[in-house]
């Protein structure tokens, strides 16, 4: 480590210092609570404990479960060991979890006991990992966890520079196959301050974290608000009921919202929205009604924003009321500018969003030729389109017609990915997936199928087929049987058309 690196161990270091006897981190599933210092200390006998076991620097470490402090401890034990963590997407079918696993090719792997049996079922084919581990000591069939816990505690950390690798996040798949995106220490870092000055999170702060830990927002949140000083709530999947009740009980101030999250929030309050009143800022991709409803009650306030996992989750972030329907201005450390296909600033017109500065990414894991494409001309292309106005705020347009992109409650999905599973339903003969507007979802998934002659398919009956084989949110939220799709002079499926045609709900 050089005098100008810091890690995100560094900073489980100098929490433990500065914060010390602070509480960190409250598990709401078991009740148990932990100090910062309580964090470090724990966090350094697993890392010796995987020092100890073979685990250097570079190696991956594969994590297929849902939120808990196992989940964070064994980030800042492998960012105390320079390894690389691999969290794996819990809601994705077993064959996509597959393909994660061999593309990063993790030496061991956490389970929580919940997805033991699917790894069981395919353990043959993840031939890179060598021991399995339950996430949770005492639960599970795999190896206890407790023989990492009980060397002695880490001496002197690995040698780890701040823009080493520190964790791979599948993105969508483009072309059918999820990319890893590496993401750096200083990435992450970089983004964590980005949250904290824009959000104003301090000591007192507490932060409910609802989000799945696999996601780049997730994550970044957690280690946010830890390196603020201020207090995590745990839980390990969200539920609306239960996120009420815990806001109420210990005054949560902030979350990260992705649709239907807060609208859910809003709902389980009910006739009793005092209960919310601690929340004053909330930041995601909400709808209007949801947000002016939060603004209302709490008084708080929310901030919208645009990002990526390969930009460390921001780009632009701003406060609602500021430019309502944007996504905010670009943050302090980032250069974000629009362009047309030659790479040449649009200015106020339409154009691709790019960027550049310390929160994009390293690449794409094994995949040379598309990070090259994707960072062509010095610049991160996003593949998402957007406009600024005259002052500077960013308004959000769309993806590019080849990188045509669905978010259903935050998560990417391609339609190339959906429909390839739709045309193996024996009664498709063609499909085109768009998105739609949806209240729920804010964006639904829609697909529109022409059948074989003479064959029928009910919707409930295609969803599920989906919904089977690849993970569930992929899955379409409204069918539509039509006689003919549209083609194009060239014969295949005229998108645009069917966009206009079939384009609502």
């Amino acid at each position: 480590m050089g005098y100008n690196d810091f890690t995100f161990y560094d900073l489980i270091r100098r929490n433990a210092t500065v914060f010390s006897s602070t509480q960190a981190w409250h598990e709401a599933s078991t009740g148990s609570a932990l100090t910062f210092d309580d964090i470090k200390n724990r966090v350094d006998y697993l890392a010796a404990g995987l020092q100890a076991a073979g685990i250097k620097k570079g190696d991956r470490l594969g994590v297929l479960g849902k939120n808990s402090l196992a989940y964070f401890l064994l980030y800042g034990a492998a960012a105390a060991v320079g390894a690389i963590v691999l969290p794996v997407n819990w809601r994705l079918s077993p064959e996509e979890i597959v393909y994660i696993v061999n593309d990063a090719t993790p030496r061991f792997l956490f389970v929580d006991e919940a997805f033991q049996e699917r790894i069981f079922t395919h353990r043959r084919k993840l031939t890179s990992v060598e021991r399995y581990f339950n996430l949770h000591d005492d639960v599970g069939k795999m190896e206890s966890l407790a023989p990492l816990l009980n060397k002695e505690p880490l001496v002197s950390p690995t040698s780890v520079n701040s823009d080493d690798g520190f964790v791979i996040i599948h993105t969508a798949a483009v072309s059918g196959y999820p990319r890893g995106a590496l993401l750096s220490h200083s990435n992450m870092l970089c983004a964590c301050l980005h949250l904290d000055y824009y959000l104003g999170i301090e000591s007192k702060d507490v932060h409910l974290n609802l989000l799945p830990m696999f996601h780049v927002a997730g994550l970044f949140m957690a280690v946010a608000a830890f390196g603020a000083g201020a207090l995590n709530v745990n839980v390990a999947q969200f539920e609306a009921d239960t996120a009420v009740a815990l806001i109420s009980r210990f005054k949560v101030s902030l979350f990260f919202d992705f649709p239907p999250i807060l609208a859910s929030v809003l709902k389980a309050a009910g006739e009793a929205p005092d209960r919310l009143r601690s929340l004053r800022a909330v930041i995601g991709l909400g709808t209007a009604d949801d947000i002016e409803k939060y603004q209302n009650i709490t008084g708080g306030r929310y901030y919208c924003m645009y990002g990526q996992t390969e930009t460390a989750l921001l780009c632009t972030l701003g406060a609602y009321n500021e430019a309502p329907g944007s996504a905010g201005k670009p943050v302090m450390f980032a250069t974000v500018r629009t362009v047309d296909d030659a790479g040449r600033p649009v200015g106020g017109e339409p154009g691709e969003i790019v960027m550049q500065g310390p929160l994009v990414f390293k690449g794409y894991w094994n995949l040379p030729e598309e990070t090259a494409q994707t960072f062509r001309d010095g610049w991160h292309h996003t593949g998402d389109m957007g406009r600024f106005d005259e002052n500077g705020v960013l308004y959000y347009a769309g993806r590019k017609p080849e990188k045509e992109l669905i978010k259903p409650g935050g998560e990417n999905v391609y339609p190339a990915e959906v429909e390839k599973v739709i045309l193996q339903h024996p009664a498709v003969e063609k499909t085109v997936v768009i998105g739609v507007p949806d209240p729920r979802w804010k964006e639904g998934i829609k697909a529109v199928c022409q059948l074989v002659p003479g064959r029928t398919l009910a919707a409930a009956e295609l969803i599920e087929f989906v919904g089977g084989r690849i993970a569930r949110y992929k899955k379409p939220h409204h069918v539509q049987i039509v006689d003919v799709l549209p083609l194009t002079s060239e014969g295949l499926p005229d998108r645009e058309k069917i966009k206009s045609l079939y384009g609502s709900p």
